[in-house]
């Protein structure tokens, strides 16, 4: 994804020897230490009640290939690598090389009945392919794993300037989960150790459930999830062109994950049916508040952004993930691309609800954006400079004050 300051690119697919991740952008002095700072959120991604088998193979770890040196970022592009257990199963299906003609077919293990639902039909149609696992490979949500790892370097420069990103599952199939106003303070501390990341624990038995349930069935169960950024100061983002909105750039983001199909800041759908005296947040000074300007909202209803613009107030995002397309049992009608005969689609390994897997992928992709943000606005070619021109913006913030009327010619 080529965003404005910072930039990241992924490459590899879903059974092939390993997933490339790449980040440009970093500053020259970041502390990193990739077990410490990546792979445990590489971790959170392969949980969450309802994952498949894969999970059971991998074990996933990122490998610093180039962009840090004795501990620290060097300002060059942070390339990675996560290698793929699973892959030594799939060395004749996925061999760079041609197959030799005594080769059986079978052991290429072909996709011709595309799955409802995936990329399956419209990527072999696109790119004039017969064998959908020309497309699934890559389509495959394995590659968030190498997102999740660009995030967590993101989300470790954010954390250098006291921003911190988290969380939380809030929906899986109809079980609502109670929302609160006051969560944590760290967020993901308080529900990683949930089997669905989730805050209400009486929703979390129905939601085990539903997830039951649909294993049952052979079917599968969507949901919601909301992120959280605390931290971030006013006025990232521009209301100035519509590109430069980050409400904009974030819904991207998100949307851009896997079976994300709906996107929202703040409880926007909820707001569509209320008046506006109900909606808007009503402002009151607030010295405290030193990164919102020193003032203070009477709720949070914006979700943190105003006009394309950070507010101060905490970033709030939520996503709405659509049941996985491969089924079990209930497989759906779908069309042999070899004879145009219709027969049930195709089942690959697959999960039954990866919900709050897909909540920790979002964490990584609004990490990446909010990092854009922030080197767009202060810059820095190192940590230090991006920290002082930070420093300076909030003090200016606190000193600038009211001019008095006539000042403004009223």
């Amino acid at each position: 994804m080529s965003l404005k300051h910072l930039s990241f690119r992924t490459a590899g697919e879903s059974h092939g020897r390993g997933l490339v991740a790449v980040v440009e952008g970093i500053p020259a002095g970041l502390p990193l230490d990739p077990s410490a700072d990546i792979d445990p959120d590489l971790r959170r991604r392969m949980g969450g009640y309802g994952r498949g088998r894969r999970m059971k193979i991998e074990s996933d770890r990122a490998e610093i290939m180039s962009g840090l040196r004795l501990g620290v970022t060097l300002g060059s592009p942070v390339s990675m690598i996560i290698w793929n257990r699973d892959w030594r199963n799939w060395t004749t299906a996925m061999a760079h090389a041609r197959p030799d003609a005594d080769v059986n077919p079978k052991a290429l293990r072909p996709v011709y009945l595309p799955r409802p639902g995936h990329a399956d039909l419209t990527g072999v149609l696109k790119y004039d392919r017969r064998d959908a696992r020309d497309v699934l490979e890559r389509a495959s949500a394995r590659e968030t794993a190498a997102r999740v790892a660009c995030g967590a370097v993101a989300r470790k420069l954010l954390s250098e300037l006291g921003i911190t990103v988290g969380s939380h599952v809030i929906r899986i199939g109809d079980v609502e989960a109670r929302t609160r106003d006051d969560l944590p303070g760290d967020l993901n501390a308080a529900v990683d150790d949930s089997p669905l990341r989730t805050l209400d624990h009486d929703a979390e038995n129905r939601m085990i459930a539903a997830i039951d349930a649909a294993r049952e069935e052979g079917d599968t169960v969507g949901g919601c999830f909301e992120v959280v950024v605390r931290g971030l100061p006013v006025g990232l983002g521009s209301y100035v062109s519509w590109d430069r909105k980050l409400d904009g750039r974030l819904a991207q983001a998100v949307m851009s994950v896997h079976a994300i199909k709906g996107v929202e800041i703040g409880p926007a759908f909820v707001n569509a049916s209320r008046p506006g005296s109900r909606v808007h947040d009503p402002i009151h000074r607030d010295p405290a508040e030193a990164r919102a300007g020193g003032f203070g909202r009477a709720g949070n209803r914006a979700g943190g952004l105003e006009g394309g613009i950070t507010t101060g107030a905490p970033l709030v995002m939520r996503g709405a993930m659509k049941p996985i397309s491969t089924l079990l049992k209930k497989r759906l009608p779908s069309v042999d691309l070899r004879d145009g005969s219709t027969r049930a689609a195709t089942v690959e390994r697959s999960d039954v609800c990866a919900v709050p897997a897909a909540a920790v992928v979002a964490e990584a992709m609004v990490a990446l954006v909010a990092t854009d943000a922030i080197l767009e606005k202060f810059g820095g070619d190192s940590l230090g400079e991006l920290r002082r021109n930070l420093d300076s913006y909030v003090e200016h913030l606190a000193a600038r004050g009211f001019r008095g009327r006539e000042a403004d010619g009223e």
